[in-house]
C-alpha cells in the first residue's frame, strides 16, 4: 500500500492564489497529520499533560485560535471579544474533556474558514502593511497569512510527538 502523498505533492488547491499554496497545503497538512495523530485517544489522553508539557487538546485549540486571529489580522480587522474570551480559554482543559473526533471537527472547521479567506485575498494586497494587536506591532498581510500556516504546522507537529508520548505512557 502507498502513502497518501502531502498535500504540496497533490497539486494547487482551488481557488488559492498562486503565491498562497504554500499556506493552504501546511494548513492541509497540519489537518491530516493531527487527524491521524489523534484519531484513537480517549478525552483524557487528549487532555494529559506529560510532564507538565502542553496538552493535545491545548495545541489543537491554541492552533484554531491563533490561526484565526492571525487571519483577522492579515485581514486588517481587530479582534473581537470571542476571540479574545476563546484566547484566555485556550489554556484550560473543556470541562468534562472533548472527543477526538470533536476536537478534529473544531480544527477542520477552523482550517476551512482559513482557506476560504486565502480563496478571497487579493494578491495585489500581500505586501499591504498590518498591525498585530494592541500594541500594533509591524507586518504584512502576507507576513500574518504565512505565521498562520507555519504556526499551525508547528502545533500539529506537537500534537504527533505528545500523542506517541501519552500512547508510551497510557497504562
Amino acid at each position: 500500500m502507498t502513502a497518501k502523498p502531502e498535500a504540496w505533492q497533490r497539486g494547487p488547491v482551488e481557488g488559492v492564489p498562486a503565491l498562497l499554496q504554500p499556506v493552504a497545503h501546511a494548513l492541509l497538512n497540519a489537518q491530516e497529520q493531527v487527524e491521524e495523530a489523534i484519531r484513537d485517544l480517549t478525552p483524557q489522553q487528549l487532555a494529559t499533560r506529560p510532564n507538565g508539557a502542553a496538552s493535545i487538546e491545548y495545541h489543537v485549540r491554541h492552533a484554531i485560535g491563533s490561526l484565526d486571529r492571525l487571519f483577522t489580522y492579515a485581514r486588517g480587522e481587530s479582534l473581537t471579544d470571542d476571540q479574545r474570551a476563546y484566547l484566555k480559554a485556550e489554556v484550560s482543559p473543556l470541562e468534562g474533556g472533548i472527543s477526538p473526533g470533536d476536537l478534529f471537527t473544531m480544527l477542520q472547521r477552523g482550517i476551512s474558514k482559513a482557506i476560504e479567506q486565502l480563496r478571497h485575498t487579493d494578491e495585489s494586497a500581500l505586501t499591504e502593511p498590518r498591525e498585530i494587536g494592541r500594541a500594533k506591532l509591524p507586518s504584512t498581510a502576507i507576513g500574518l497569512l504565512f505565521h498562520g500556516g507555519e504556526h499551525t504546522a508547528r502545533h500539529a507537529g506537537q500534537v504527533v510527538t505528545t500523542a506517541k508520548i501519552v500512547r508510551g505512557t497510557a497504562s
